[in-house]
């Protein structure tokens, strides 16, 4: 969604049908690398943390586990390896097709050096590498996440 594309929340300076207007903020490529970068490599969280809140509980959520969201014979062999370097989010790095990012500018100390889906590399760093008709639909199955009991 574009503001001043003529479907944006802005067509001509006129007031837009709410249907029009996106919800929330774009950041679906730069959430991992967030929570890596402020939560991991701050010293917030542990990297184990990390994949639990990341990978494993929303595996078990959607009753996925353990095809997703774990590292095991069988598994999928979804990975993320993460590169220790200076890396300033900004729009014009980004691959959304959104006219901003509300991090513009903020530093990071890790980025994404490659990503790995079923076992085959589908980012190494610089570019998309995956091809066309890899991505599989996975029916959901039953959650396996459990609550957690307060009190």
């Amino acid at each position: 969604f574009r503001f001043d594309d003529p479907e944006g929340k802005k067509p001509g300076g006129q007031e837009v049908a709410f249907r029009h207007i996106p919800n929330g903020i774009p950041g679906l490529e730069t959430r991992m690398a967030l929570l890596w970068s402020e939560g991991v490599m701050a010293g917030r969280i542990t990297p184990q943390k990390f994949v639990e809140l990341t990978a494993t509980n929303p595996a078990r959520a959607y009753g996925l586990h353990p095809r997703k969201g774990s590292i095991a014979v069988g598994g999928d062999a979804d990975l993320v390896i993460w590169e220790e370097r200076a890396f300033v989010l900004g729009n014009a790095r980004l691959h959304h097709d959104v006219d901003y990012t509300p991090y513009e500018g903020m530093r990071l100390s890790a980025w994404p050096a490659m990503t790995l889906a079923r076992g085959e590399v589908v980012w190494d760093g610089t570019a998309f590498t995956g091809r066309a008709g890899h991505g599989r639909f996975l029916p959901c199955g039953a959650p396996t996440l459990q609550p957690r009991r307060r009190g």
